[in-house]
C-alpha cells in the first residue's frame, strides 16, 4: 500500500526525521506530523468538575490544518476515556506502543479528544455531587469546553467541526450536537458545525436488547432454548423502558446480558469472533458482585482501561501533559462515571436524531457487522422509526459497495445516503471499528468530511 502520496515527496522526510515527544528519557519516537503541534488544557465546566481536552493539528504534508476539517472524538461507557482508548487504540497519532499509525486520521482532519462526561479519564470532579447524572448535564458541560476552545483558538471557527463518535459517545453526541447546533443559531458558540457520526451508538438501548437473540441465533450462537430464554428477558427490558422504569431497565440488561454469556459459552460483547480469554476469570466473578450498576461498569469500563493503556497514560503521558493533578490518576474516577449515569442509561434518544436531521445537519450513522452490544440489526430498527420526512425515499435507496483503497477487490462496507443522513455498513468490524478496520474507518471519515 503507498502510504506516501507521490505528489507529496516532503512526507518521506518528515518519515525519517524523529521529534521527541517529551515522554522522558529514552522515549524518542517516530513522528511523521509536519510539525507535531499538539495542544491540551483543563477547562472548568462547572464548580468541581474541570474537563481535560487534547488537540492534535492536521499533518497532511499538501495541505494547511486550516484546508482540513476538525473532528472531535468522543467515547463510550459512559467513562471510557478519548486521549486514551480513542487516541492511542484507534484514531490517534500513535498507537499504544507509541508507534506512527498507518491509518491515523490526522492525515485528513485536525483531531480534539475530550475526556467526557467529567470524571472521565483525566477529566475529575473535587466532589461526588459534581459528577453528570444525565444527558442534558453531558450536554451542557460540553458546551462550556467547546465555547471555551473555540473562543480561545479563532483559527478553528470557520473550519468545518465533526463530531464523531463510538458507543455511548454516540449518544452523547447526539445530545451534544443538537444543542451545539442551538448555541450556533443563537450565536453564543462561534464555529462550524457541520454534522456528527455516530458509530455503533446506543441511541436506542431497548433495540439492542430485542435484537440480541435473533443476530445471536442467526450466527449459530445460541439454540432454541437459548434463544427463548433471551427473547424473554428482553421483553422485560422493553416492559421497562417503556413504563419509563429506566433504572430497572438498567438492571435488567445486566440480567439479559448474563443470560446471554451463559447460552451463548461467553460471547464477546464487542466482537463475536474475539472471545477474550485472558479475562475470563473476571468476567466469572462478575456475577458475585453485589450490585448490578457495579458490574455493569467493570464489564463496559475496565476493557477501555486495559492495564498496558492505564501504565502509558498515567506514565509516560502524564509525564509529558504536566498538568495533571498530583492526587489524580487517569482513569481512577471512571467507574463513578458510569454508575451516576444509571438512570439516564437505557433512555432512548431517537427524537433527538429526527431533531438533528430536521435541523439540516448531517447524520451519519455507521456500525460493525460483528458488533453485539450495538448491533446492526438494532441500529436499523430504531432507524426505521425516524419520523423524518426523506426517510422514505433513504430506505428506497439501493446500498452502495465501498473498498478500503483503488487496488482492493474485497468488499470494506456498504454505504446508502440521501440528503443529510447516511449509514455505512462496516463489514468485518466490531465496536470499535476503527480499531478492527483502520482503512475503512479512514476512507469513511474521509467521505463524512467530503474529501472523497
Amino acid at each position: 500500500m503507498e502510504l506516501v502520496p507521490r505528489s507529496c515527496p516532503g512526507l518521506r522526510w518528515l518519515l525519517l526525521f524523529p521529534l521527541l515527544l517529551g515522554l522522558g528519557t529514552g522515549a524518542a519516537v517516530g513522528w511523521w506530523a509536519e510539525e507535531g503541534k499538539e495542544v491540551w488544557d483543563y477547562v472548568t465546566v462547572r464548580e468541581d468538575a474541570h474537563m481535560f481536552w487534547w488537540l492534535y493539528y492536521a499533518t497532511n504534508p499538501c495541505k494547511n490544518f486550516s484546508e482540513l476539517p476538525l473532528v472531535m472524538w468522543l467515547q463510550g461507557g459512559p467513562g471510557g476515556s478519548s486521549t486514551g482508548f480513542g487516541n492511542f487504540e484507534e484514531i490517534g497519532p500513535l498507537d499504544s506502543g507509541l508507534k506512527p499509525r498507518k491509518t491515523a486520521w490526522l492525515q485528513a482532519a485536525s483531531l480534539l479528544f475530550v475526556d467526557n462526561p467529567v470524571g472521565t479519564g483525566f477529566s475529575y470532579v473535587n466532589t461526588t455531587d459534581a459528577y453528570a447524572k444525565d444527558l442534558a448535564t453531558v450536554a451542557s458541560d460540553m458546551l462550556v469546553l467547546l465555547k471555551t476552545f473555540f473562543d480561545g483558538h479563532k483559527e478553528f471557527q470557520t473550519i468545518p467541526f465533526y463530531i464523531f463518535s463510538e458507543s455511548y459517545g454516540g449518544k452523547m453526541a447526539a445530545g451534544i450536537g443538537l444543542e451545539l447546533y442551538k448555541a450556533v443559531q443563537q450565536r453564543t458558540i462561534k464555529c462550524n458545525f457541520a454534522g456528527v457520526a455516530l458509530g455503533d451508538s446506543w441511541i436506542s438501548p431497548v433495540d439492542s436488547v430485542l435484537s440480541w437473540g435473533p443476530y445471536l441465533y442467526s450466527m449459530s450462537l445460541l439454540d432454541d432454548t437459548g434463544l427463548a430464554e433471551v427473547s424473554t428477558i428482553a421483553e422485560k427490558v422493553l416492559a421497562a423502558v417503556n413504563s419509563g422504569l429506566y433504572k430497572e431497565a438498567t438492571r435488567l440488561w445486566n440480567e439479559a446480558e448474563m443470560v446471554i454469556e451463559k447460552n451463548a459459552d461467553g460471547v464477546n460483547f464487542y466482537n463475536i469472533l474475539a472471545k477474550s480469554t485472558p479475562n475470563s476469570a473476571m468476567e466469572s466473578s462478575l456475577e458475585f458482585m453485589p450490585n448490578h450498576v457495579v458490574r455493569l461498569s467493570q464489564r463496559h469500563v475496565r476493557h477501555l482501561h486495559q492495564d498496558t493503556l492505564s501504565q502509558l497514560m498515567n506514565g509516560p503521558i502524564r509525564k509529558k501533559l504536566k498538568i495533571i493533578p498530583k492526587d489524580f490518576s487517569w482513569g481512577a474516577q471512571s467507574s463513578f462515571v458510569f454508575m451516576n449515569m444509571e438512570e439516564d442509561f437505557m433512555k432512548p434518544v431517537v427524537n433527538i436524531v429526527d431533531e438533528l436531521l430536521e435541523a439540516g445537519i448531517n447524520v451519519t450513522v455507521y456500525n460493525g457487522q460483528l458488533d453485539l452490544i450495538v448491533d446492526t440489526m438494532g441500529q436499523e430498527a430504531w432507524l426505521r422509526r425516524l419520523k423524518w420526512p426523506e426517510l422514505p425515499k433513504f430506505t428506497q435507496l439501493r446500498w452502495k459497495a465501498l473498498y478500503s483503497n483503488s487496488t482492493s477487490s474485497e468488499t470494506s462496507a456498504f454505504v446508502k445516503s440521501y440528503k443529510n443522513l447516511s449509514f455505512f455498513w462496516i463489514l468485518g468490524a466490531g465496536h470499535m471499528v476503527p480499531a478492527d478496520r483502520g482503512e475503512m474507518a479512514l476512507k469513511m471519515m474521509k467521505m463524512v468530511t467530503q474529501q472523497q
